[in-house]
């Protein structure tokens, strides 16, 4: 992650998280998102320097590309979940509220006979509609065309009445970077995984979207001893341990190498800090 990416996932965790500070429990999920968010600023920066990539349709039609020069690329067809619950759009409200508590999700898909995502609804659209049969009158003024939206919608009965639309959705060919930024974008937790004729093939969450685009400490730790063992002749000397990206580095080392070391170490995708732990001798 380059020092912008960086300094903008900072900026953006605390604005996330505003209040009281995070306790010490919590301050592997506050790297988490650091690292999260970082990932989507790259996925962000990139959409905007690289060329676009091809159109499933144009895919199709490009000869393959040999497996050795095609790099690997997470999709969202390898981390999203398969099959999806959905829910039929005559659905009544309290039979959606069962689905939702039975699968212990808080949105769902909303598709037509034909298996058609048309909208989605979640625990906001379902929280409305049980505050309009508590309060059926609005108190206080409602300057905002969302919460006119959000009010005359909760009158209604069936998931295809209360729902959210259009839905937000991606493609299983997408990257996983780029789904990231969509569900970031409109702050979504879950989002639907259409074809290209629209219909529902699986969903995809941001857990699962933050475990592909961030490898876990033991991938990266056996990354970084690769490198150690690369680099001296005696990869022994040099002691590696990782914990949430924080990569250690202790032992007896020549003072020269240190910095040869230390340098590509740091440019490892996924590794937030490296601690130089290190007597140069």
């Amino acid at each position: 992650m380059s020092d912008f990416e960086h300094r903008s996932a900072e900026k953006e965790s605390r604005r996330a998280m505003p209040g009281r500070p995070w306790t010490p429990d919590e301050e592997p999920r506050q790297d988490a998102l650091r690292r999260y968010l970082g990932a989507v600023a790259g996925a962000a920066w990139a959409r905007g320097t690289e060329a676009p990539e091809p159109t499933v349709e144009a895919a199709k039609s490009e000869p393959a590309t040999p497996a050795s020069r095609t790099p690997s690329v997470p999709r969202v067809r390898d981390v999203m979940h398969v099959p999806a619950v959905s829910v039929p759009g005559d659905m009544p409200f309290l039979d959606v509220a069962h689905t939702l508590a039975r699968e212990r999700v808080n949105a769902v898909p909303v598709v037509d006979a034909d298996d058609h995502v048309i909208g989605v609804v979640s625990e906001s659209d379902l929280l409305a509609k049980a505050a309009v049969m508590a309060e059926p009158r609005r108190h206080g003024p409602v300057g905002r065309l969302w919460q006119h939206r959000l009010y005359d919608k909760s009158h209604g009965d069936t998931a295809a009445t209360l729902m959210t639309f259009p839905p937000v959705t991606v493609h299983p060919a997408e990257r996983v970077s780029d789904a990231a930024w969509t569900a970031a974008h409109a702050r979504l937790k879950r989002l639907p995984v259409t074809d290209l004729h629209g219909r529902l093939v699986g969903v995809v969450g941001r857990q699962d979207l933050l475990r592909a685009l961030i490898r876990d400490d033991t991938e990266i730790q056996a990354e970084v001893e690769s490198l150690v063992g690369r680099h001296l002749v005696d990869p022994g000397a040099v002691e590696v341990t990782v914990r949430n990206g924080v990569v250690t580095l202790t032992g007896r080392l020549d003072k020269d190498l240190v910095p040869e070391l230390l340098d590509p170490v740091r440019d490892i995708d996924d590794v937030v800090e490296v601690v130089d732990a290190i007597v140069a001798v």
